[in-house]
């Protein structure tokens, strides 16, 4: 048995309290509140407009901070409240435990020792999914969540939709924009926090599912779900278009091109073939149409590929405006060739604005095409030899 009176303690000194939302959970309230009091008395229960006994159960518990939502909401406003309240009461972190039953207070001491050595970390108490006993649709929403918390955030994790977790209050302070109110914000807080750069760390836990005839939830499966699926669809979008490409420049920006160069191509574990790819795919990419969503398309493309994304999105940068104009002159030149249109008269000039390039829209795209796959053809080998020599030379 661990000693009660040593954890208690520990909870105080990483001055960490718990929040426990419910709605309409009488009949498992009162055990997980006993349970959890073990270990703290610092304990906030949120009751989200509960309509059964969960008030008078909570009468029951003068020691506990109590918040009544006059109406059901949702988890997510829930635990927003929670963690507002916590915040309030100066609390550097906040463990979640759902009021269900499934969760086992005896496991809050691991959160405790990993919060310990990773300070400021979110922790989320991962449950063992390949038992029999576990509800399908819990098995199929715990593996989708997984798949698109990867593409969100580039992390793979355990668990994503489990509702223990611990929680640094000071980071959630911090996160803005956040938009859910019901189960999936456990998913896009998750989420914001990532790209935040908050380790997200795991631990396993026990689980615990009542038999389906005696089972409670108040998951409704096509409603949340499709929340919870519109929820990520929202997420990937920012992911891809905004927070993804900002981190990635973020960190290229803080190395030097002869830092970048040493790392990711003298260093690189991949081939010179591989490196040589995704050059060709940064310079095909960097020369096409499409201003703005070059990076997204060319960071898409090599993990499609499963190139060197840095390489490449470095190789995309062909079109910086200094040599803009003469990419979009070769390419009109290059799509008249192709297109069997007569451009022996035009003489280059470095202004080409907006209203030509709409005039000219359909010569222009077919000429990128044309220069992005001529630029593959005539560079790659000459890369490919630099790089057999340099590299070589530093093994």
């Amino acid at each position: 048995m661990p000693d009660l009176t040593q954890l208690r303690l520990k909870f105080s000194e990483l001055n960490c309290c718990i929040i426990i939302p419910t709605y309409n959970n009488d009949h498992a309230l009162e055990g997980v509140i006993n349970g959890v009091l073990q270990y703290t008395s610092d304990v906030i229960v949120v009751n989200d407009g509960s309509t059964d006994q969960t008030d008078s159960i909570l009468k029951r518990f003068s020691q506990i901070q109590v918040i009544h939502i006059p109406t059901n909401t949702g988890k997510g406003w829930a635990l927003r409240q929670g963690f507002s309240h916590a915040i309030e009461q100066r609390f550097r972190y906040a463990i979640t435990i759902d009021s269900d039953g499934q969760h086992f207070p005896e496991d809050l001491p691991l959160f405790l020792e990993l919060i310990e050595q990773r300070p400021d970390s979110i922790i989320l108490g991962a449950r063992e999914m390949t038992r029999d006993d576990i509800p399908h649709t819990s098995s199929f929403g715990h593996k989708f969540s997984i798949f698109w918390f990867k593409v969100e955030t580039g992390i793979t994790v355990a668990d994503v939709q489990t509702g223990y977790r611990l929680y640094p209050l000071n980071k959630i302070k911090e996160t803005r924009w956040v938009f859910s109110k019901k189960y999936e914000y456990e998913v896009e807080i998750l989420v914001r926090l990532a790209w935040r750069g908050v380790s997200v760390l795991s631990v396993p836990v026990k689980v615990y599912y009542a038999p389906k005839e005696i089972r409670v939830s108040h998951f409704r499966k096509f409603r949340d779900f499709t929340r919870v699926s519109i929820a990520n669809t929202i997420l990937v979008f920012i992911a891809f278009l905004w927070v993804r490409p900002v981190l990635f420049f973020h960190k290229l920006r803080k190395k030097s091109i002869r830092e970048f160069f040493t790392e990711y191509i003298v260093n690189s574990q991949d081939s010179n073939a591989k490196l040589v790819k995704s050059i060709a795919l940064g310079l095909f990419i960097g020369v096409m149409p499409i201003w703005g969503w070059q990076i997204v398309a060319t960071l898409g493309l090599a993990h499609l590929f499963k190139l060197n994304k840095f390489v490449a999105v470095a190789a995309s940068n062909i079109s910086i405006p200094p040599m803009l104009p003469l990419i979009i002159f070769l390419s009109y030149i290059l799509g008249g060739w192709a297109l069997g249109v007569n451009v022996s008269n035009l003489h280059y000039n470095p202004v080409f604005g907006l209203q030509w390039i709409k005039d000219n829209l359909v010569q222009y795209a077919v000429g990128s095409l044309v220069l992005g796959m001529v630029l593959v053809v005539v560079l790659s080998p000459f890369f490919y030899l630099l790089l057999h020599l340099f590299r070589k030379r530093h093994v």
